[in-house]
Order: C-alpha cells, then structure tokens, then sequence
C-alpha cells in the first residue's frame, strides 16, 4: 500500500505565512473555479430544454463571470474568450432554430 507522504511544516516564518497564504488563496480560488462552472452549466442547461430567454439571460450572466475570472487569472484570457465564443454559437444556435 502506498501511503501520501505527510508534509512537514516549514520552518522559517517566511514559508509558514506562505502556507497560511497559500490555503486562504486555494479557497478563493476553488470558489471562483465553480462559481465560473456553474454559469456555463446553466447556459447549457438553458440550451438543452430549448428555453431561447432563459439561455439568453444565463449568458449574459456568465460572460459577466467568465471575464471576471479571467481577470483574476483563474484562467488564460483566450480560455475565457473561447469558452464565451462556444456558448454565444449555441445561444444563437438556438435562437436560428426557432
């Protein structure tokens, strides 16, 4: 059996703020990560039941999440502009259709 090897605790002042910064940054950074996940998932969703207002405001809404993250540098800005241009072709997709 493997076991994960346990990390030792730093022992200069320095590299023991660097872990407390390190933990309050991971959470942020989790938060925002799932906060962009689920704009975009609710734009798919919107998509999926046909719902061409619904997905329209949910886009709207994730653009705004989306550029805000990448901002933050969760993610590289031509991620995000990728990401926006996918779910703008299947809004419009839908919007063509009907």
């Amino acid at each position: 059996m493997a076991t994960k090897a346990k990390k030792k605790n730093p022992r200069l002042a320095s590299g023991r703020k660097r872990v407390r910064q390190d933990v309050k940054i991971n959470a942020a950074n989790t938060s925002l990560r799932s906060k962009y996940r689920t704009a975009v998932k609710n734009v798919e969703k919107a998509v999926l039941a046909g719902d061409k207002e619904k997905a329209t405001a949910a886009f709207a809404t994730a653009q705004s999440v989306v550029d805000s993250v990448a901002d933050k540098g969760i993610f590289h800005k031509n991620k995000a502009s990728r990401d926006k241009s996918r779910l703008a072709a299947k809004v419009k997709a839908l919007a063509l259709a009907k």
